[in-house]
C-alpha cells in the first residue's frame, strides 16, 4: 500500500514537472510568434512606407543573401555584357522574394501562436497559418482568442501584397525618371560618359554658355536620387536599359566636368558648376554611408585621389587640341581638381563597386579604392 501511494505521489510530480514545462513551452511559443509578426510587420513598414533612409537588418540580409547567389553564376561569366543581363535580373528578383520571406516568417509566427492556444499538435498549426494567411479559410478556428489570431493575419497577408504591388509603380516611376537624364547625358558626353569628351564638345558647338542649365539640371537630379535611392534602396541595383549606361558612371562624368571646368579651363567661374559638385558629393557620400562603403570624412584637398597626374595632363592635351580653352599653369589646375575631385572619388568608385557599373573613364575603369590608396592609370 505504502509503495502505491509512492508511486502514485512520484507520477503526481512527474506530471505537475510535464505540466509545467507545457506551460512554458506554449508561453515562449506565443511570445516568439508574436515578436516574428510584429518584428516582420515593422520590417515591410521600413522598407515600404517610411520615407527616409532607415536601414532594414532582415530587407539587407535578403539583398545580401540574393546577391551572394547571383555573385555564384556572375562570376563564371566572361563578357561584362553577359554579367549585366544576369544582374539586371537581380533588384527586381529580391523585390519579390522579399514578400515570400515575410509571408514565410509570418506563417511560423502564427504557427507558434495557434500551438500555444491549443492546436492538438505543429501540423494542425500550420494549417491554420496556412489556411489565415492565404485567405483559404479550408480551417475553422476553434475559440475566440484563435479567431481573432485568423483575422490579424489574413489582414497582413493582403496588406504585405498590397505594400508590394503599390511599391512597384512608385519605384519604377523613379527608376525612368532617373534614366532619363543618363539618357540624355550620352548626346553630350559620349558612350560610356567621359568629362573630357563633355567639354571638347561643348567647346566645338561654342556652347559654353549652355553649361551652366547643365549644371542646374544634375543638381536636381543629385538631390532626386538621394531622396530616392535612400527611400528605396533597390533603386540602386537597377541597372540601365543598356548595359553601357550606369547611374553611377554618368554621376562621375558630370562631376568631373564641373570640377575640370572650375580647375582647368580659361573660362570665367561659373557658381552653379561649384552648387552640382557640392550637390554631387553630398548625395554619393549619403550613398555609400547607408551602403557601408567606408568614406573619408572632411577629406584635405591635399588628399591622394585615384586619377593620376598623368591621367590629367593627357586629358587636358585631348581637350587642348579639341579647342577647349585652358589655364597655363597645369600645377594650380591639377591642385585645383584634386581639391575637388578628393569630395566624391571614394564615394564613387565604391558605388561602382557595388553597382558593378560598366567600364567607364575615372570611376568604373578602375576598382574601388582603399581610403589613402592611389590608382594612377593612362586616360582612355
Amino acid at each position: 500500500m505504502l509503495e502505491w501511494v509512492r508511486v502514485a505521489t512520484s507520477s503526481g510530480k512527474e506530471g505537475g514537472r510535464r505540466r509545467v514545462i507545457m506551460v512554458v513551452l506554449h508561453g515562449l511559443a506565443f511570445l516568439c510568434g508574436v515578436g516574428m509578426v510584429v518584428g516582420t510587420f515593422w520590417s515591410a513598414m521600413r522598407t515600404f512606407v517610411v520615407p527616409r533612409d532607415v536601414n532594414d537588418w532582415l530587407s539587407r540580409s535578403v539583398f545580401i543573401l540574393m546577391r551572394r547567389l547571383f555573385n555564384l553564376v556572375v562570376v563564371r561569366l566572361g563578357s561584362y555584357k553577359a554579367r549585366d543581363r544576369v544582374l539586371a535580373a537581380y533588384a527586381p528578383a529580391t523585390l519579390l522574394c522579399l514578400p515570400l520571406v515575410w509571408m514565410a516568417i509570418v506563417t511560423c509566427g502564427y504557427t507558434g501562436i495557434y500551438w500555444s492556444l491549443g492546436a492538438a499538435d505543429l501540423q494542425i498549426a500550420v494549417k491554420y497559418s496556412g489556411s489565415s494567411l492565404l485567405t483559404l479559410g479550408f480551417i475553422e478556428p476553434q475559440g475566440f482568442p484563435s479567431t481573432i489570431f485568423v483575422f490579424s493575419e489574413a489582414a497582413l497577408g493582403l496588406l504585405l501584397v498590397a505594400l508590394l504591388i503599390a511599391y512597384l509603380p512608385t519605384i519604377y516611376s523613379a527608376f525612368s525618371h532617373r534614366e532619363v537624364a543618363v539618357t540624355m547625358l550620352e548626346v553630350r558626353a559620349g558612350n560610356p560618359p567621359s568629362a573630357v569628351e563633355l567639354l571638347t564638345r561643348y567647346a566645338r558647338l561654342k556652347r559654353f554658355d549652355k553649361l551652366t542649365d547643365l549644371w542646374e539640371t544634375w543638381e536636381t537630379w543629385f538631390a532626386e536620387v538621394e531622396e530616392s535611392h535612400t527611400s528605396f534602396s533597390a533603386l540602386a541595383f537597377f541597372r540601365s536599359p543598356k548595359p553601357e549606361h550606369s547611374w553611377v558612371t554618368a554621376a562621375g562624368a558630370v562631376l568631373d566636368s564641373a570640377s575640370l571646368l572650375l580647375s582647368a579651363l580659361d573660362l570665367p567661374p561659373d557658381p552653379q558648376a561649384n552648387l552640382c559638385i557640392r550637390a554631387g558629393y553630398i548625395t554619393l557620400g549619403r550613398l555609400a554611408a547607408y551602403f557601408s562603403i567606408p568614406t573619408p570624412v572632411n577629406p584635405a584637398p591635399t588628399s591622394p585621389i585615384s586619377v593620376g597626374r598623368d591621367e590629367f595632363d593627357e586629358a587636358l592635351d585631348h581637350m587642348e587640341r579639341g579647342g577647349v580653352p585652358l589655364k597655363a599653369d597645369r600645377d594650380a589646375a591639377w591642385q585645383a581638381f584634386s581639391g575637388w575631385r578628393v569630395n566624391y572619388d571614394v564615394a564613387l568608385l565604391g558605388l561602382a563597386a557595388l553597382t558593378l557599373a560598366p567600364e567607364a573613364p575615372w570611376s568604373g575603369d578602375r576598382p574601388a579604392m582603399p581610403i589613402g590608396a592611389r590608382i594612377q592609370r593612362p586616360w582612355g
